[in-house]
């Protein structure tokens, strides 16, 4: 009784969504891709109604909001979009109660696969992956980021990614690496010959904090995720992630200890290898514009300047650059980060004419003009983004050989969110790559 209360309110509130939302930036003005925008209104709609659910409110809603006017605009689409901050429980009831929206915004992949395999989700289809191949940079990555096995055991392409978040920065204050004569790194090797110089000198390199209340452990497992695409093929990575290889293998437990060069050195890291686990990441980075500084670099994800203390530019007060990979080892430069998946959940003409609205470039240039927006399409124009930041890190994503998604995102809950983030903990504090793989893979071995 509750889910087909919860469908059915989910299902009334699609259809008294917000009216279409007015163009932000009126057609034909600034350095858009207008064409591709004209292009669309050979896509008539005239009127279909087309429902998006998604995981944004707030501020977030009317940012997607004001780009799917665009599709409405063209189209004659009428597009009404719903967020929750229940979404992956509700889209869920939704499928299944045959009440799901034409299109939903998954914040990412493993929830597609598993619908997908349950025949709710709609197979996009050849010419789409090879769109995305074509399109994307390191489009083979998004190609096999969202193609999963339908209900037949056939593997199709089940979403598109839109909408990026990187994570493989690295901050530091630009007077600081000028006052000490550093230049930023190209290399991994450099960067750990940067790290040896920094702690010669007397200065500590790195502030890295573990702590997150419940979830504390995560941000090592963004460490030791980008340091297995710095150490090993895509495939490799891909293995790991869905347990064709354990923990315990020694590609695993290698990038688990390149992590602790880093941390599990007292001259690396702000308050020796010790504090690590117990400096909340919220306040790691603030060692950066301590004076004198506590460290010179912080890696972490785009979102981390929310954190910064009050008033530091980015730009000016702080910068990043891309967290390198290794010259010797040719892997060229793998981006690890974050994304929604776009699919179709109730198949019409208009979730068609939708999907056929993000491969143009205006669809992206919209969000890209606003704020809070990356992505690998490499028609854009990156000049409309809102700001030198977010341009530089969306020429990350353009300059990356390969994109794979957060680990532990992907992984069993009991995993992912659990038993990786409580054993990085224990490695932080001094136990074996060796006995934290062991453990992490028995919990994960006991899920069978």
């Amino acid at each position: 009784m509750k889910s087909k209360f919860l469908a059915a309110t989910a299902a009334t509130a699609l259809l008294a969504g917000a009216a279409q939302a007015e163009l932000l930036f009126p057609v034909g003005e600034g350095d858009f891709n207008w064409e591709s925008y004209e292009a669309l209104k050979s896509i008539q709609l005239n009127g279909e109604q087309v429902t998006v659910f998604g995981p944004w409110l707030g501020p977030d809603q009317e940012l997607v909001e004001n780009v799917l006017a665009y599709f409405g605009e063209a189209t004659g689409a009428d597009v009404r979009y719903v967020g929750s901050d229940s979404f992956e429980q509700q889209i869920l009831v939704d499928a299944e109660a045959g009440s799901a929206p034409n299109v939903a915004v998954f914040p990412q992949p493993g929830l597609v696969a598993d619908m997908a395999g349950r025949g709710l989700i709609a197979p996009l289809g050849a010419d789409m992956a090879a769109w995305v191949n074509d399109n994307y940079a390191a489009g083979s990555s998004w190609v096999d980021l969202s193609t999963f096995a339908g209900p037949d055991g056939k593997d199709d392409l089940y979403g598109m990614f839109y909408k990026v978040d990187v994570k493989s920065l690295v901050w530091y204050s630009p007077e600081n690496f000028e006052d000490f004569g550093y230049d930023v790194p190209s290399s991994m090797e450099d960067l750990k010959a940067l790290t040896e110089q920094m702690a010669a000198d007397g200065n500590t390199p790195w502030c890295i904090g573990l702590g997150s209340g419940g979830a504390t452990g995560w941000p090592a497992t963004d460490w030791v995720e980008d340091m297995m695409l710095r150490t090993q093929e895509p495939a490799v990575y891909d293995q790991w992630v869905s347990n064709e290889i354990p923990f315990t293998d020694e590609r695993v437990t290698g990038a688990i200890e390149e992590f602790g060069y880093f941390a599990r050195n007292d001259a690396h890291v702000a308050g020796g290898a010790g504090a690590v686990a117990s400096t909340d990441f919220r306040d790691s980075p603030k060692g950066l514009f301590a004076s004198p500084p506590q460290c010179m670099m912080h890696r972490q994800a785009s979102f981390i300047p929310a954190f910064f203390p009050e008033g530091t530019e980015v730009g000016l007060d702080a910068d990043f650059f891309y967290f390198p990979s290794y010259e010797e080892k040719g892997l060229g430069n793998p981006v690890l980060g974050a994304g929604t998946v776009w699919s179709i959940t109730a198949d019409s003409p208009g979730a068609r004419g939708l999907m056929e609205f993000l491969k143009a470039p205006i669809s992206h240039e919209i969000w890209m003009a606003q704020q809070g927006f990356l992505t690998p399409h490499k028609g854009v124009n990156t000049d409309l983004y809102a700001s030198a930041t977010l341009k530089k890190m969306g020429e990350i994503l353009l300059n990356a050989d390969t994109f794979r998604f957060d680990a532990s995102d992907l992984m069993p809950g009991g995993v992912g969110a659990g038993s990786f983030w409580t054993g990085m903990v224990d490695y932080a504090g001094g136990k074996s790559a060796a006995d934290v793989a062991a453990e992490i893979q028995s919990s994960w071995d006991a899920l069978k």
